[in-house]
């Protein structure tokens, strides 16, 4: 059973609904969390919560968790996977806009937060997504390809959307439900898919925050079958009349793939 270990409101003032809910999942995290608090501690311009969704670590994260200063919410107990982790910070969410980063990510500089409330209220846009760049051993690395300018049918196509960069209305997450607990790698792809017909969504070129790449990540050590989940979620979200391209793309990006290992 999940368990609410610690809570607190900002300033003493009583309920108190920030414009931000940042949700970071941990397990045995505390040789990177670090610079994950520390990235979001210097945000400046915005109010912010921080909940943390432990899965029971013993490596001193607990500890580093705990010392976190400010409106923070510590939940513990939660177990089956990455997508329940994630759900349990968004039902624990109080922000107006929820963000998810990891500890194995982290924001680039103190305005990410003030400079997406910006743009979400001047478009009145329902989700915003920035791009990332790649931590490898200390050196940030820009991504390797041309984001596509959005549109479902792109989307559609392939995700581009980075989930540490993407920041979500709460009221989003309660018209059409949180991450599916059954995809393991796409979760977050299924997500835009879900979302993407009947939400307005802003889209800014800046590099927002850092995606930490090792072989130790899901992402990397589990890349052919993330592959598949991501013709999943197309195949779900789609008629029969893409599957042929759907598939035409998956046995290319599959060939890919097995050329780079």
């Amino acid at each position: 059973m999940a368990m609410f270990e610690r809570e607190q409101v900002p300033n003493g003032r009583g309920l108190v609904v920030p414009d931000f809910t940042i949700i970071t999942c941990t397990r045995n995290s505390a040789a990177t969390l670090a610079q994950t608090l520390a990235s979001v501690q210097q945000q400046r311009g915005v109010s912010f919560e921080h909940v943390f969704v432990d899965g029971d670590s013993t490596d001193g994260t607990l500890e580093m968790l705990r010392a976190v200063p400010g409106a923070t919410r510590l939940i513990t107990g939660v177990s089956g996977g990455i997508s329940r982790a994630m759900n349990a910070g968004i039902e624990a969410a109080t922000g107006k806009i929820v963000a998810h980063l990891h500890a194995d990510d982290y924001y680039l500089h103190a305005d990410v937060l003030s400079m997406v409330q910006q743009r979400i209220e001047s478009d009145g846009s329902d989700w915003l997504f920035g791009r990332i760049v790649s931590d490898v051993d200390g050196n940030l690395i820009p991504e390797g390809f041309e984001c596509p300018r959005y549109s479902v049918a792109a989307l559609r196509r392939g995700n581009f959307v980075p989930h540490p960069a993407t920041f979500v209305k709460r009221s989003v997450f309660e018209r059409f439900g949180a991450f599916r607990t059954d995809y393991r790698y796409a979760m977050d792809y299924e997500l835009w898919l879900r979302i993407a017909p009947s939400t307005s969504v802003a889209q800014l070129d800046q590099p927002l925050a850092a995606f930490r790449r090792h072989v130790g990540s899901a992402s990397t050590a589990n890349a052919q079958r993330a592959l598949l989940e991501d013709f999943r979620a197309r195949c779900t979200h789609s008629s029969l009349v893409h599957l042929p391209m759907d598939l035409a793309r998956l046995a290319v990006r599959s060939y890919r793939l097995a050329m780079k290992t």
